[in-house]
């Protein structure tokens, strides 16, 4: 495994990628609403990257040379699309749905990649207390990303913080390295065992991105060969951050400091130690 640590000039090209990706998701903040078609928001997005110098990251991309190019900017995942969803015109939103937006960017010759998951209007009880649980649970892992931790401690501090609540955590779909590639090692899954897998060393680069489920954590894969969804169709949210692991503190290169402050009201106190920069 081939893991490359970053110079601080080579993170500092991340944290500019990351932070347009995280401007993109501040802008498609103000557009969250019933009856928004979940394609219009692509095209903004596409568009504002464009605009400020960078390249969507996911469109065109393959997960291995014989698979389909996914097409859009964004991936958009509607309540039980735990990740990859495809927005659409006829794909719109609904008062009472949650929406993960993933997005990634290219600038400079590097990535930067998060995801936020959106209340569209009025949700349930349960579904706020899913955001809540499943955001808090991405800096649980990340007050674990510091050097001399490895790799299952990250994944059991997410995992044990959400199964602890009633929740359950997506195996198959893991967290990576960033840099160069918009997928790089090392793999980071949302669960673990502590003080297993790989040793943090200060300068690695990785996107930590908890998929919880309201119900049981299986899932399946659509007909369009990408959007993942909840077996028994229970409601799923997803979160990410791209962090650079640090030897005191992971510091977060990407940031929700964009996003409409109403998206983030119940969880505005959820990170103590841990600030958006």
């Amino acid at each position: 495994m081939n893991i490359t640590l970053k110079t601080e000039s080579e993170i500092d090209m991340i944290r500019e990628s990351s932070l347009l990706v995280s401007r993109t998701l501040g802008m498609i903040s103000e557009e969250i609403k019933p009856g928004v078609i979940t394609l219009t928001l692509d095209k903004l997005a596409e568009q504002f990257i464009q605009d400020n110098g960078g390249i969507p990251a996911f469109k065109n991309y393959k997960s291995s040379p014989d698979s389909d190019p996914f097409p859009y900017t964004l991936c958009v995942s509607l309540n039980e699309e735990v990740v990859h969803g495809f927005p659409g015109k006829d794909k719109i939103l609904q008062e009472g749905d949650i929406v993960s937006i993933d997005c990634g960017v290219l600038k400079n010759g590097f990535y930067g990649d998060s995801a936020f998951t959106f209340p569209v209007g009025q949700i349930t009880p349960e579904k706020e207390l899913l955001l809540q649980t499943t955001r808090e649970s991405l800096y649980e892992g990340i007050q674990k990303a510091i050097a001399g931790n490895r790799i299952g401690d990250v994944g059991y501090a997410i995992q044990h913080f959400v199964e602890s609540k009633g929740y359950s955590v997506v195996v198959e779909m893991v967290g990576h390295g960033v840099g160069v590639k918009l997928h790089e090692p090392p793999e980071v899954p949302n669960y673990g065992k502590k003080g297993q897998g790989v040793l943090l060393k200060e300068g690695m680069v990785i996107a930590i991105e908890p998929m919880i489920n309201i119900g049981k954590r299986h899932i399946r894969q659509a007909k369009d060969g990408w959007t993942i969804y909840t077996a028994d169709r229970n409601p799923s949210a997803h979160f990410e951050h791209t962090i650079v692991v640090r030897k005191q503190k992971a510091e977060v290169l990407s940031s929700f400091e964009f996003i409409k402050e109403e998206f983030c009201r119940n969880t505005s106190s959820l990170q103590p130690q841990i600030v958006d920069e």
